[in-house]
């Protein structure tokens, strides 16, 4: 809900519109850069879809308008087609996916169910690329079957690339397949240190001018729109960020969910923990030590870049963003602090 504050008429959060869960932490594939660690076999811990259902009541009656789901792999987690039955009469739901085993039976269930929009994730061009990222043989024709499955069921659909050494020449190539194969939108992100993406950084990550270049490089099809995840253009979402693990931590955002835990949501309303916890009501105040010229942000509080990514290389919650090119102030990012190596 909005409310209007001071004379300036400064629009805030009472709740937040949008909320973001990690349903599972368990996936068919191995990823390197697994943010979750996630494991083949189903984590105890983990909530039931019953669970979440019971969960998505309290969202709907805060206000929440738009579910986006995402793991580990949503697909694998038993009772996502019931889940999102009791959201899409509710709420705008949107599904991350890695399309692992997504044929045309399962795209038209998951319309049927409602399902609003797909992303899938194109971690390469050819299947040498997509597969050493996933270390499963065949994940990459079954990724490009199953958006062209969801795109033929009527979802629409996105791609979705995380930028990488390996994927960085790439990356045309994977705008330019993911308009043949019917994606609407593809979305370059960044690279963020969690999970087995952080054991190996080294191997994955490349400096700040040559992710850069590889974004400048870029020529987007026709007919395609093209995102991503650099700020000025991607901004400070922590305003807004609401988000909860597979085990009902609210963590405020999927890129916080080694550094912050916010509280039980299925002990505590959510609501009561967005409104009274110190630490989340301070990252969605929007102040920073740093802002970038660029950045045109107010009210929402979109200055100085997101903020899990200036914790992790700088320990401060209001540091600048290393990965905003007028912020970086020297940082290398393809090298991790020590304080995170060490962790």
């Amino acid at each position: 809900m909005l409310r209007c504050s001071g004379t300036a008429m400064k629009l805030a959060l009472d709740s937040p519109t949008s909320m973001t869960i990690g349903l599972t932490e368990t996936c068919p594939l191995r990823c390197r850069h697994c943010y979750a660690d996630c494991s083949a076999e189903p984590r105890q811990e983990e909530l039931s879809v019953d669970q979440w259902v019971v969960l998505l009541d309290d969202f709907a009656a805060q206000g929440v308008i738009q579910l986006y789901i995402e793991g580990g792999e949503p697909l694998a987690k038993p009772g996502l087609f019931d889940l999102l039955r009791a959201a899409s009469p509710r709420m705008m739901t949107m599904m991350r996916t890695h399309g692992y085993g997504l044929d045309h039976i399962m795209g038209a269930t998951l319309r049927d169910a409602g399902l609003g929009r797909a992303l899938v994730d194109l971690m390469g061009a050819c299947a040498e690329t997509h597969d050493t990222h996933t270390g499963v043989p065949g994940s990459f024709a079954q990724a490009c079957a199953a958006v062209q499955h969801l795109v033929a069921c009527g979802i629409p659909t996105d791609a979705l690339v995380i930028l990488t050494r390996q994927t960085a020449p790439e990356l045309q190539a994977i705008l330019n397949l993911a308009q043949r194969l019917g994606a609407s939108r593809v979305g370059v992100l960044r690279l963020y240190p969690l999970g087995r993406a952080k054991r190996n950084w080294s191997d994955l990550a490349l400096p700040l001018n040559e992710q850069m270049a590889a974004l400048a490089a870029l020529q987007v099809p026709q007919g395609l729109t093209l995102m991503q995840s650099w700020h000025p253009k991607d901004r400070n979402c922590c305003w807004q960020g609401a988000a909860i693990n597979a085990r009902g931590r609210a963590i405020g955002c999927m890129y916080l969910r080694e550094y912050v835990d916010f509280g039980d949501v299925t002990t505590t309303s959510f609501r009561e923990i967005w409104q009274s916890h110190p630490l989340y009501r301070d990252l969605r105040s929007g102040r920073v030590d740093e802002s970038c010229k660029s950045s045109k942000g107010g009210g929402d509080g979109s200055k100085g870049g997101c903020r899990s990514t200036a914790f992790a290389w700088s320990g401060s919650w209001t540091a600048p963003d290393p990965f905003d090119i007028e912020l970086n102030n020297g940082v290398d990012l393809a090298q991790l602090p020590s304080r995170l190596l060490d962790a």
